[in-house]
């Protein structure tokens, strides 16, 4: 394997994404949720940094909070890709360090980012031979998100949100982000969404349940998050960062995927930075930044 190996140390980032959108329209059988949702890139980034060693693979992270095992994306990501190019036992031959900045938890796709980050980096490392439209399929098979991941910038995907078409890059924003000082898992999220259902679901079984007509308006940009008001539910401190980010001028204000951080879009950066100031307190992390298009996206994430 030796000789395959590029280089000793590779540096690849992974950039968060909002969902401008989360509409639902229906939930299968399997108990998979029909989705239709609008991807956007962020600049605020993950970094993995890989080193080839000697011995089995190893991850390491500066958050604590982040799995360094194989429930971790990136340990998976590198299974799959260490099977897909032939080769057989444990992945081996690196080491893995992934210097957190997305908050865990939060709805901006930090674990799924770092996945389709480890697939960049690890076919550097590797010297892997597997073909794009492999790589394409693991992502998909890792997550919904992480097929995003490999492309950026503003994107629609329907299905579990893995089937994804481009869409042209919208004006560029700057966003403030919101964590309130607590995660909310997907599995709970979409778990309330279904509680809130459950009278039009009950007893219906076998394809797919529709929920109601959830019109689609391209031509101004989707909005909405249908996992907003359960959460919130739970939760009543999101639904006042959203309304105070629309008091402080953000053009849109969500809550991004399932939670639990808050976005606000604003025009200006200066606009941004005050309502960052005006709605940090103790407990809350703020960060601003900014959206990133799919050129910018795909120098961003080249390994390095």
């Amino acid at each position: 394997m030796a000789s395959r190996v590029r280089s000793r140390l590779w540096r690849v980032r992974a950039p968060a994404k909002i969902n401008l959108s989360l509409r639902i329209l229906g939930l299968h059988a399997d108990g998979y949720h029909e989705l239709r949702t609008t991807f956007q890139s962020l600049a605020l980034h993950d970094t993995l940094v890989l080193r080839a060693v000697s011995g089995p693979l190893t991850l390491s992270c500066d958050d604590p909070l982040c799995p360094t095992d194989d429930s971790n994306l990136v340990w998976r990501a590198a299974e799959r890709l260490w099977r897909a190019d032939g080769r057989r036992g444990r992945p081996a031959g690196v080491h893995v360090a992934i210097d957190k900045r997305i908050p865990m938890q939060a709805g901006l796709g930090g674990g799924s980012s770092d996945a389709a980050a480890a697939l960049r980096g690890l076919a550097n490392v590797w010297g892997t031979q597997v073909p794009e439209v492999r790589l394409r399929a693991i992502a998909r098979e890792l997550g919904a998100d992480v097929a995003f991941f490999l492309d950026g910038g503003t994107a629609l995907g329907v299905g579990r949100g893995e089937v994804l078409y481009p869409l042209a890059d919208r004006p560029p924003a700057f966003v403030v982000l919101v964590a309130p000082g607590f995660g909310v898992s997907t599995r709970d999220a979409y778990g309330w969404w279904d509680e809130a259902h459950r009278p039009e679901l009950h007893g219906l079984g076998g394809g797919l349940v529709p929920t109601g007509p959830v019109p689609w308006r391209p031509e101004g940009g989707e909005r909405g998050n249908d996992l907003e008001a359960p959460v919130v539910a739970r939760h009543p401190e999101i639904g006042r960062i959203v309304k105070r980010l629309r008091t402080l001028g953000a053009v849109q204000a969500a809550m991004s995927g399932s939670g639990s951080v808050v976005f606000g879009l604003f025009g200006q950066e200066t606009a941004a930075i005050d309502a960052a100031e005006a709605v940090g307190r103790a407990g809350r992390r703020v960060t601003v930044t900014r959206t990133v298009g799919g050129g910018e996206f795909r120098r961003l994430v080249r390994p390095t």
